[in-house]
């Protein structure tokens, strides 16, 4: 893949993150306790989990598509086409999920 594929690819919704910066989009949280109990969005804590969408050039060990962990406190939040998303740096993301 040539080096503009590469770029191109890691943008998403119109953003580039730079350096060490990775943008992800949270993947939806269940609203039903396990036990069957409704939780209120008001009562909702912000996700943990997110899923890559794009990667500055420095970052090395994750790639666009990877299901990551965050510390809910990390990174800086901002909404893109009616969704909310997160800049992170690459030290913030606690591990990736395997299938």
């Amino acid at each position: 893949m040539s080096t503009a594929e590469q770029e191109k690819k890691n943008v998403a919704k119109g953003f580039q993150p730079l350096g060490e910066r990775v943008f992800v989009t949270y993947t939806e949280e269940l609203e039903r306790t396990a036990g069957g109990i409704y939780v209120p969005d008001s009562a909702k804590e912000k996700p943990q989990r997110g899923v890559v969408q794009a990667v500055g050039k420095k970052v090395e060990n994750v790639k666009v598509g990877d299901h990551v962990l965050f510390d809910k406190y990390s990174g800086s939040k901002l909404r893109i086409e009616d969704e909310e998303c997160l800049i992170l740096k690459e030290e913030d993301i606690l591990g990736i999920f395997t299938a």
